[in-house]
């Protein structure tokens, strides 16, 4: 695959409930809650989800993209300069990591399965 579409984006929400009632009312989005501390959302033009924090929210936006071997674009992100931060994990409906750019934008990479 040599194409790597964004395909997911996630933000950071101090308050679920409160975000997810204002992205409901203001633009109709949907959510579905996966574990007490993340909710995905939907209707939105893009797959995304909410992750509740306590931390102050600099840059709340994780872009995530999707490849099918990931421990393949994991290399080559690796060989290209780029620094994992956070190592593959599992989650429910697949497995991802984090990464930084050169310019020190952190940006995610998953997989079903």
């Amino acid at each position: 695959m040599n194409n790597v579409p964004i395909n997911y984006v996630e933000l950071k929400a101090r308050d679920l409930e409160a975000t997810k009632i204002f992205y409901n009312q203001a633009f109709g989005w949907t959510f579905t809650d996966y574990v007490p501390n993340y909710t995905a959302f939907s209707n939105s033009g893009v797959e995304g989800g909410f992750e509740k924090t306590q931390e102050d929210i600099v840059n709340g936006v994780l872009v995530v993209l999707h490849h099918q071997e990931l421990e393949l674009i994991q290399k080559k992100i690796e060989a290209a300069g780029g620094k994992i931060i956070v190592p593959i994990f599992s989650f429910p409906g697949g497995r991802r990591f984090q990464f930084l750019d050169p310019s020190g934008n952190e940006l995610a990479v998953w997989c079903e399965g």
